[in-house]
């Protein structure tokens, strides 16, 4: 297997992590990413604030988390932000009236623990996936 780190001739290694190619192609290399965690105990409708951020949802009693309309919240297409289940009850993510959530099983976490991602792909468009009932 090739060693990912040696870098061929014609590239350099830029600051940030970052390499440059002689093409001006750029990739990360060893990037380390932190993502920002809040808790929720309540239904809950996403805001901006969310965005690449996991929410955390702890109850004992089902919960709702609301994917809003982009008429209301303009998150950037490409915007993931995960869901997880912390507490028993179970998490479902609603999409308001105008916003499609496309997903291969269900829109609800499966068990505790469990966790979603949802990705946005176009203007009111998401698509949801991970350990879903």
């Amino acid at each position: 297997m090739p060693n990912p780190t040696k870098l061929p001739t014609n590239v350099t290694s830029g600051a940030a992590g970052h390499v440059d190619h002689t093409n001006s192609v750029h990739s990360a290399v060893n990037a380390l990413t932190v993502v920002r965690q809040s808790w929720r105990t309540a239904a809950y409708s996403l805001t901006l604030a969310d965005s690449g951020e996991v929410v955390e949802v702890s109850s004992a009693e089902s919960l709702v988390v609301t994917v809003p309309p982009n008429s209301a919240v303009q998150f950037p297409i490409g915007t993931v932000i995960l869901i997880s289940q912390y507490g028993t009850g179970p998490v479902t993510v609603a999409p308001s009236a105008g916003v499609t959530i496309r997903t291969a099983s269900s829109l609800t976490t499966r068990v505790r623990y469990s966790e979603m991602s949802l990705r946005k792909r176009a203007t009111d468009e998401w698509v949801a996936s991970g350990d879903l009932a």
